[in-house]
């Protein structure tokens, strides 16, 4: 059974279906096999509307529609204004803004491939305007927007949430000190990179400047504001921070900056619902194999083919990481959590590591892949968005992918690394 279901799987990808396909196909397989016959195909039904019904997933969207629009208006760009205004002009000063606007860009729109676009866009002329090779450039933009899936709010950590059973707000806030972590070594490596290369400091911002910059951006750092205040400070629930987000978002570039139109808006929610049911259908698809899989008890066999149960804590560790970052390079992010979350889940629970961890480590393995050859998704949201060709965009990751790995090891050894602040915040 289980030959016939992930064989089936295996052969409908080499084919090119959609993701979405295969899942499908293979959950009736493995159906079909378990109950010899069709007879009773509305249980999986029901574990594909079961899968969609967490009122947690309400955020995705409203995340997503959150960051569409102020992609299309001006929130991205002042960011990036203000970030460049202190730090253009240090050695590396623009690849560390870089990487400091995909964090706030991700503080806001928890999508790796949205920050790609909103602060590649912009970003990747001026870098090599000012002397950094293009391999530097799109390695530095495609790595450093794995940073959008670890700061709050992350779309990976919301769907993590709602197949394990996890708190999310725990999971946001374990998110930040990876994430802080990741800017400062990209930024490290930008500053050194400046220097070898003899790369030319921008010019230093007059203060009022700097002052203007910061005014033009302080309507849109409201966003981190509104969603990690609101929630940690008991207004509203994760859920409703993101329906909080759209709302300010609306306000602020439809009335405030007058940079969004309806016609704009309506073309934003279009793509936003196509967005959405694209993720919602990988979900309910993603939930039925979960059930299949389950009742064929392949996870146990898989688990005990690798001998995860006899090891220990960090063994545990290891190999989740490993399997997360390996899904990711092949498979779109969500579906690997989908699909390997509820396999490992068993042997989490039984070794009693803690969940946020856990899921921290997870979701940081699932941005890495995102930008990993051979086909990481980040990677050809670049090769669309900036009409470069494979191997030109992939030439200059192995140093962040080492950097990245660096960050995966010191929090399955240091974990407090993520978790200091859920423990905080607990403890107040």
């Amino acid at each position: 059974m289980t030959t016939a279901i992930l064989g089936t799987m295996i052969v409908l990808l080499l084919l090119g279906f959609p993701m979405m396909v295969p899942l499908i196909v293979a959950s009736v397989v493995g159906f079909v096999a378990i109950f010899g016959g069709i007879g009773h195909l509305e249980t999986l039904v029901q574990q594909v509307i079961a899968g969609i019904q967490p009122a947690s997933l309400i955020a995705v969207p409203m995340f997503i529609f959150a960051a569409e629009i102020m992609t299309r208006g001006q929130s991205a760009g002042r960011l990036i204004d203000v970030v460049m205004a202190f730090l253009g002009h240090v050695k590396g000063g623009l690849a560390i803004s870089t990487a400091g606007a995909c964090t706030m860009f991700g503080a806001v729109s928890g999508s790796t491939q949205a920050t790609v676009v909103a602060v590649g866009g912009p970003m990747r002329p001026r870098l090599l305007k000012a002397g950094y090779s293009d391999r530097f450039t799109l390695a530095l933009i495609i790595n450093a927007s794995d940073i959008a899936f670890l700061i709050p709010p992350s779309i990976g950590m919301i769907i993590y949430g709602v197949v394990s059973g996890t708190s999310i707000a725990e999971l946001f806030l374990a998110g930040i000190g990876p994430g802080l972590l990741i800017l400062v070594m990209f930024s490290i490596y930008s500053y050194v990179y400046a220097v070898r290369h003899n790369v030319p400091t921008e010019p230093r911002m007059p203060w009022p400047d700097r002052l203007r910059a910061v005014r033009r951006a302080i309507w849109p750092m409201g966003f981190p504001a509104l969603i990690i205040g609101g929630i940690y400070g008991g207004v509203f629930s994760p859920t409703e921070a993101a329906a909080a987000c759209v709302l300010y978002a609306l306000v602020l570039e439809m009335l405030v900056f007058r940079q969004v139109s309806p016609r704009q808006l309506f073309a934003t929610a279009k793509s936003t619902g196509l967005i959405t049911a694209v993720v919602f259908i990988l979900v309910g698809a993603g939930a039925a194999f979960s059930y299949v899989i389950s009742f064929a008890q392949i996870p146990q066999e898989i688990l005990a083919g690798i001998g995860i149960d006899g090891m220990g804590p960090y063994g545990v560790l290891f190999t989740i990481s490993i399997a997360f970052f390996i899904g990711c390079m092949f498979v779109d992010p969500i579906v690997v959590i989908l699909v390997l979350v509820p396999i490992f889940a068993p042997v989490v629970q039984a070794t009693g590591l803690d969940p946020v961890l856990v899921g921290t480590i997870i979701t940081l393995q699932v941005a890495i892949g995102s930008a990993t050859p051979p086909f990481g998704c980040d990677i050809f949201t670049a090769i669309a968005v900036f009409r470069r060709p494979y191997w030109e965009v992939i030439r200059g990751t192995p140093p962040f992918v080492i950097m990245l790995l660096t960050v995966s090891v010191l929090l399955i050894f240091f974990p407090q690394i993520a978790l200091f602040l859920r423990d905080l915040s607990i403890d107040g």
